[in-house]
């Protein structure tokens, strides 16, 4: 059932910040620029370019201090406001977000174009070699054949809340649709049969790059992934492949805020410039495997220099928005998933309530055709309710649901993280996984090692369903992130008021 647009989803995400945006020298955002020092606000995936910074340091005197975000969440700050006063100059992968919101882009001077990364397909040498192709003549449409056949599966990032996975859709759907131009309502939907096709072969989702890299290491039968070039440059045993019909590619402007002094303005200038120089492009290219903006300077080994079409972004919110929804409750693989919630007597009062909360407010991003199974648990598993989300009914349901859930007992996480195992059956046909929530450490039924045991037991494709546990009271981060690294899946900080932005965080991971 969700129905959300790219400026709703844009705003949601923003609940987000406290649990999973990290800065590098941080000191409060909120204070006043220092002299020689950028506060930057930046695309997540550039925490790989530290020994860049370092030589712009060097270079200019100019110390860069950056704030990690996801495209997204950025952009919402700067169309809200809140980027005022506590950053000087903006990052991201691309500025085609800002064009979407003029509010956002308003705030924005002087972009400059740092570094570049196209879209592209990285796939194991071996199925490639098994499907005949020459790299140099890969197609969108010679992908979607190989999926079609069951001859390929892929990851990808969530579309919804991370710009790779946005540009590469976008990619995909105008190779599909044909569109001679920025993408229209009508090109959506003329590719929708196509895409529905070329969409069943996306066995894995991520909200991040790097845990989309480390997921797709570990599970071992994925064929292939879609993401930058960059990106997947640093996975070991893939070809990567730019379709000739046509890529989006980043391009990693560096703006400064129009709210900022001439004098922090002049610092962007300064490191702008440094960052084009002949040293520091080289530089760049060769430790990101990004390409240089500056003609003169050769890309680093191992990227292909053949040209490609460049692929415009979508030019209208409308186009946008229809995009993502139809992705999201018709084009992609439904979910599966078993939300495991300590209601045991310590969750009494405050703590329920805030859980309540964030349960109730989720419902609001459901998808359509997405099975929720409830598992509240405190000396053992309450009970188990599963629904499958087709329209209000169903949401008043699972609300329902939510507002009965009442706090007694121990806490018993291993026990019921056996009985959340017990309720699911691997399917290739779903994104399937489990959401734990506590408040404390486990203190009744199986042990750490019980579980362990147990784990170790299970198929290899049970092997395959991630926990993503939630930190949250009293829990102990030593106990959750054993379970995250065990079934392969990532700790969420769900403290100090951001419970509802852990549940909505973990919404790219499943």
């Amino acid at each position: 059932m969700n129905r959300r647009t790219l400026p709703a989803l844009l705003a949601t995400t923003a609940v987000v910040l406290t649990g999973c945006t990290s800065s590098q020298d941080h000191d409060d955002d909120s204070t006043a620029s220092k002299p020689g020092t950028l506060r930057v606000l930046a695309s997540s995936e550039l925490s790989d370019m530290s020994a860049v910074f370092d030589r712009v340091r060097k270079d200019t005197g100019v110390t860069i201090r950056p704030t990690y975000m996801g495209t997204l969440d950025a952009v919402d700050l700067l169309a809200k406001g809140q980027t005022d006063g506590k950053y000087d100059a903006l990052w991201l992968s691309s500025d085609d977000y800002l064009r979407l919101r003029p509010e956002a882009a308003k705030k924005v001077v002087s972009e400059t174009s740092i570094m570049s990364s196209p879209v592209a397909i990285g796939v194991k040498t071996a199925t490639v070699q098994s499907l005949g192709w020459k790299p140099a003549d890969v197609t969108w449409s010679r992908i979607e054949q190989a999926v079609e056949a069951g001859k390929l599966t892929y990851g990808m990032t969530d579309p919804a809340r991370s710009n790779s996975g946005f540009s590469t859709l976008v990619s995909v759907a105008s190779a599909l649709s044909g569109a001679q131009s920025a993408l229209t309502d009508g090109d959506v939907a003329k590719a929708t049969p196509r895409l529905k096709r070329f969409f069943k072969g996306q066995t894995l989702t991520s909200g991040s790059s790097g845990w989309l890299a480390s997921a797709y290491k570990r599970r071992g039968n994925v064929d292939a992934l879609l993401n930058y070039e960059s990106v997947l440059m640093g996975v070991p045993g893939l070809t990567v492949i730019r379709p000739t019909d046509g890529v989006v590619t980043a391009d990693y402007p560096l703006s400064s805020l129009a709210a900022t002094s001439s004098a922090t303005r002049e610092d962007v200038r300064k490191v702008t410039e440094d960052l084009r120089t002949t040293a520091v492009q080289k530089l760049v290219t060769d430790t990101t495997h990004r390409r240089p903006v500056v003609a003169s300077v050769p890309p680093a080994s191992g990227l292909d220099t053949t040209r490609r079409r460049e692929l415009p972004f979508p030019g209208g919110r409308s186009v946008a928005d229809g995009l993502i929804s139809a992705y999201e409750n018709d084009l992609r693989r439904p979910s599966r998933t078993v939300y495991v919630l300590d209601t045991s007597g310590s969750m009494e009062g405050d703590r329920l309530s805030r859980l309540k909360k964030a349960l109730t407010g989720l419902t609001g991003d459901f998808r359509n055709r997405e099975e929720v199974t409830l598992m509240p648990f405190g000396s053992d598993v309450k009970s188990v309710s599963t629904h499958v989300v087709d329209d209000k009914a169903d949401l008043d349901a699972i609300r329902k649901d939510t507002d009965a859930l009442n706090a007694d007992g121990n806490t018993a996480i291993y026990t019921s993280l056996e009985k959340a195992y017990a309720q699911l059956n691997p399917s290739q046909d779903t994104f399937t996984s489990i959401v734990l929530m506590t408040d404390g450490e486990n203190t009744t039924g199986a042990k750490v090692g019980d579980f362990d045991d147990f784990y170790s037991k299970l198929s290899a494709d049970r092997q395959q369903i991630p926990v993503f546990p939630i930190l949250f009271g009293d829990s102990s981060r030593a106990e959750l992130q054993h379970i995250a690294a065990l079934t392969g899946g990532r700790l969420f900080d769900g403290r100090q008021d951001s419970l509802d932005g852990a549940f909505e965080e973990i919404r790219g991971y499943q």
